[in-house]
């Protein structure tokens, strides 16, 4: 956000540290827009938030503060294009862990450089990671030094990405 700023230097929200927070009220179809206009432009401004939505600068604001409480928003960052930001190599790492370690597995794989999503899935694995590294050296380093020491990993598979598309809340 750019005047009246709302986002906090690190990219979290307030309750990203706290406990869970309770569950979160309703949306209405003002709060989905204002998403909407986030997940395009972070920065925009308070202001040019509620022309867009129709609602007072106080509305606008005191919804965002709300959205952020309720942990609706985990917070506000920017999208990197990885290959110009030097990260050359991208996978998608999926894992079989020992039953009942993703809490600890989790942990250690969110300190890894250049892990930017960890998920917990069903299915044929239980762990899907995408990792970004400057080259693929980097990349085998990550994958055959540092996850597959972590001792619950059972295996690892990589799947190298060719080329990615992010979508952004009009196509999602």
């Amino acid at each position: 956000m750019q005047d009246e700023q709302m986002a906090n230097p690190g990219g979290q929200s307030p309750a990203a540290s706290s406990p869970p927070a309770p569950p979160a009220r309703p949306l209405d179809t003002i709060d989905r827009s204002i998403l909407r206009m986030l997940q395009t432009d972070g920065r925009a401004s308070i202001r040019s938030v509620a022309e867009r939505v129709h609602v007072s600068r106080a509305n606008a604001y005191a919804r965002i503060n709300r959205l952020l409480d309720d942990g609706v928003i985990r917070g506000f960052g920017a999208r990197v294009d990885q290959e110009r930001a030097g990260q050359g190599a991208s996978a998608y790492v999926t894992l079989k862990i020992v039953q009942n370690s993703w809490r600890t597995v989790r942990e250690q794989l969110t300190a890894l450089p250049g892990a930017t999503h960890i998920a917990l899935v069903s299915g044929d694995f239980d762990v899907l990671l995408l990792v970004h590294t400057k080259d693929n050296r980097e990349l085998r380093e990550l994958v055959l030094t540092r996850i597959q020491s972590i001792p619950e990993v059972l295996s690892t598979r990589t799947l190298l990405v060719f080329e990615e598309t992010d979508l952004g809340p009009e196509q999602g």
